[in-house]
């Protein structure tokens, strides 16, 4: 997919801004704190519809602004969203405004490389299921309203859980409540359960090369997939604890619980990893996934290859890493390009002389 025009109007810190890149790399450079994340998060509310960093969308406007606009010309496309406070976003296809937001999940595909990142790490599981779904929602339709109808029944269930459990007692239409919620949510489950499992067995493989190429072939990481579903039938466990999760107010059984564990070696990557290798690994992993959906997605065919979205992600790496990272990603086996960083001549030096198109970004003005 390639994003040949980019227009701005009062997103986050740029006013206005109207943009023609190159098809391959373009660079947003400029110190800290002057608009050039927020550059590439606009990218990124065009296939997410939403930002990659703020939940609330009225938080993206300008500050003494009423409404925003961020609006791509693609391929044969326009997409287009328009914030306004207090009114509902409007996200258009062309002429045409989704019914659904969901809808546009996977048409631009898009990976995004970040400080932010680190959480994948550092943080819970959540953010580990979350890796596995961004990905395969954006090769498997079905997929992504399947978790979406699991993740409210769930909060169904665990609001009645703790309604009841307030009560200190279960009576039989509220038990029955219970089990209707239980039957609907297990086939969703053991569908998700299913996607996943198959998602990473496809996925290590592509991992682990991309990480030797970065790393030069001196270590050795994996990724295990744990699942309650791998060892027990759901519907019978949601029976068998359900006096516990009367207790406890939310559920203890189901692929909300799952974990995606990062090794280097044969030990967990966050224990044992140094700064340079947890960035190395991270970075293996967005890039990989860019790699899994060109070769894996049935959702798009004008172009296969996602955007990639890189920001700020030379920190913290050798010079020789820095080099591997950027052979592999000028190769064809990457699309477009968008990389930020702080000093032109230090960009320069690390892209060589590759024909890239560069932007200076200063105070949200892009020259």
């Amino acid at each position: 997919m390639i994003l040949h025009e980019l227009h701005i109007l009062n997103y986050k810190n740029i006013r206005e801004a109207d943009l023609t890149f190159s098809d391959k790399i373009n660079c947003f450079v400029g110190l800290n704190g002057q608009g050039k994340t927020n550059i590439l998060d606009a990218i990124y509310l065009l296939s997410f519809t939403k930002s990659a960093f703020n939940v609330m969308d009225s938080q993206n406007i300008c500050h003494d602004a009423d409404m925003a606009l961020v609006q791509g010309k693609y391929e044969g496309m326009v997409v287009s969203c328009g914030l306004k406070r207090g009114a509902k976003k409007q996200f258009r296809l062309d002429k045409t405004d989704y019914k659904r937001l969901i809808d546009h999940i996977g048409l631009i595909p898009l990976v995004m490389v970040s400080p932010e990142d680190s959480q994948l790490i550092a943080e819970g599981s959540d953010e580990r299921r979350r890796f596995m779904d961004v990905v395969i929602s954006q090769q498997d339709k079905k997929y992504l309203e399947q978790l979406t109808t699991y993740n409210a029944l769930l909060k169904q269930r665990n609001a009645l859980l703790k309604q009841l459990g307030e009560k200190e007692g279960i009576d039989n239409a509220s038990a029955s409540l219970l089990e209707v919620l239980e039957l609907q949510m297990t086939p969703l489950a053991e569908y998700i359960f299913a996607q996943r499992t198959s998602f990473i067995e496809a996925f290590i493989p592509i991992f682990q090369d991309v990480y030797n190429r970065i790393s030069g072939g001196n270590e050795v990481v994996s990724l295990r997939y744990i699942s309650q579903l791998q060892d027990r039938n759901l519907a019978e466990a949601y029976v068998r604890t359900r006096q516990r999760d009367l207790i406890l107010g939310w559920t203890s059984q189901g692929i909300h619980k799952d974990e995606l564990e990062m090794l280097l070696g044969e030990y967990p990557l966050k224990r044992v990893g140094s700064q340079g290798q947890q960035k190395t690994y991270l970075l293996a992993m967005k890039l990989a996934q860019a790699l899994y959906l060109s070769l894996h997605s049935t959702l798009y065919t004008l172009n296969s290859k996602p955007i990639l979205l890189l920001d700020d992600i030379f920190d913290k790496l050798d010079s020789e890493r820095v080099a591997r990272i950027v052979e592999l990603v000028q190769s064809d086996q990457f699309g477009q390009i968008f990389i930020t960083d702080t000093d032109r001549q230090h960009l320069t030096q690390i892209l060589g002389h590759t024909d890239a198109q560069i932007f200076h970004v200063e105070n949200g003005t892009i020259l």
